[in-house]
């Protein structure tokens, strides 16, 4: 039996009766500020089953009263009439992006059971961020009387010789395909095919040496417990399933547990040395505050830091109603510009209760929602990729929203389910 990423059923529509563009959806904590583009979406696909109809997105969750009792029951009709289960499956999947790099991953489940959200965590599988807990209920009402789960989760491994996922994709002509389709609006294709046996087999012996003491002391200079599973993106999508989890092993014991559709969660695994893979920094734009003491501020925090000089001086754009005032943090106390910035808006938002701080995936997002509302974007370097794993390993979880994989428009959609009751 597979112990890392282990095979279980995947629900698929039969993609020669569905309209697999129409399907397939782009994460629900897409978009959060722009409702025109879910609004579009819905109107595209309205006349075809669509995931969609399977999840709530972020810029509606004030409509959740309404929304999930719906959603709650198209998906007991897809499975009905729309879904076919492919048992004990993975999928290798080919994502090319809008910009015709390709991505390869591979669909599987995790064990929830190797998971720990919390900081301090040594666990297999670690969130990359802080996790807030106060997003966790409302997303634990989405999943708790839902049958399916659809993974928007992306896992990083951190396998530079390349060991786990490319010598499938040597193989992959040989696999059966289980879908092949252009995404929505431009967002790119997905090509997804059935591994075989022999190929989640060697997929499973190849994280086991990820995860070997050896391989962590050669790839970080330390001994370490070690990490094999870092949460790219979904961090919170995982710490719900997580959550609820632990509700249903509480509530049934854990021998009842142990083999609990609830206990693992279909993710996407993905080689942080994929050439495809680009890590974004997810920009801060501040709702409702006065410019002039928000700059003030601001400016006051940073001639504040008090740093040992070890970190490079870090430079903070604020950007609003076509102005521009560049902050420069001189000492900074944070490894990473988003660090500084987070703790300042912490500090802000806690004087100024009636301010609201949103994640902006690029540039021209910010940009745009700064011209048409009251506004301040926020704008700063990112931190590299190679840094991700060591980073996590030696000091815990990295800030909220430090980092994006790639725009909005090349996240993972929504295609494949799993019956999680």
């Amino acid at each position: 039996m597979n112990r890392y990423l282990i095979p279980r059923d995947i629900y698929l529509p039969d993609f020669d009766k569905t309209d697999g563009t129409k399907w397939a959806s782009v994460a629900c904590d897409q978009y959060t500020s722009e409702p025109q583009y879910w609004e579009a979406a819905y109107d595209y696909s309205k006349d075809s089953p669509s995931t969609l109809n399977l999840m709530l997105p972020e810029a509606f969750l004030s409509e959740s009263d309404k929304r999930i009792p719906e959603i709650n029951r198209k998906m007991k009709e897809y499975l009905e009439s729309v879904l076919v289960c492919h048992p004990q499956s993975m999928i290798y999947l080919e994502r090319t992006q809008s910009d015709g790099k390709i991505r390869r991953g591979i669909v599987g489940a995790v064990d929830l059971e190797m998971y720990d959200y919390n900081v301090g965590s040594e666990t297999l599988i670690r969130a990359t961020e802080g996790t807030v807990l106060e997003r966790i209920p409302p997303r634990v009402e989405v999943r708790r009387h839902a049958a399916l789960e659809m993974p928007h989760i992306m896992m990083l491994i951190d396998d530079p010789r390349k060991t786990v996922i490319e010598p499938i994709s040597v193989n992959s002509d040989k696999y059966t395909v289980a879908y092949d389709f252009d995404l929505w609006a431009g967002a790119g294709h997905v090509c997804g095919r059935f591994i075989d046996g022999k190929g989640m087999t060697d997929i499973d012996k190849a994280l086991g040496n990820l995860a070997s003491a050896e391989e962590m002391r050669k790839k970080y200079g330390i001994d370490c417990p070690p990490l094999l599973f870092a949460v790219g993106d979904g961090n919170h999508s995982l710490a719900s399933a997580k959550a609820l989890y632990e509700e249903i092993k509480a509530e049934i014991g854990d021998k009842e547990a142990k083999n609990h559709p609830s206990r693992y969660a279909l993710c996407e695994v993905v080689n942080l040395h994929d050439d495809a893979l680009e890590f974004e920094p997810i920009y801060r734009v501040v709702f409702g505050a006065d410019r002039e003491i928000f700059i003030s501020e601001f400016s006051e925090f940073a001639s504040k830091r008090s740093g040992t000089g070890d970190i490079p001086a870090q430079k903070i754009t604020c950007i609003s109603n076509n102005e521009i005032k560049e902050i420069l943090i001189e000492n900074p106390e944070s490894n990473l510009a988003v660090g500084s910035v987070q703790t300042f808006l912490d500090e802000f938002t806690k004087k100024h209760r009636d301010v609201k701080i949103d994640y902006i995936h690029g540039v021209d997002s910010v940009k745009g929602l700064v011209e048409k509302k009251n506004a301040i974007g926020l704008l700063f370097d990112g931190m590299k990729k190679n840094e991700l794993f060591k980073t996590v390993i030696c000091d815990g979880a990295l800030p909220r929203k430090t980092f994006s994989m790639g725009h909005a428009a090349d996240k993972r959609f929504y295609i494949e389910c799993r019956k999680i009751r």
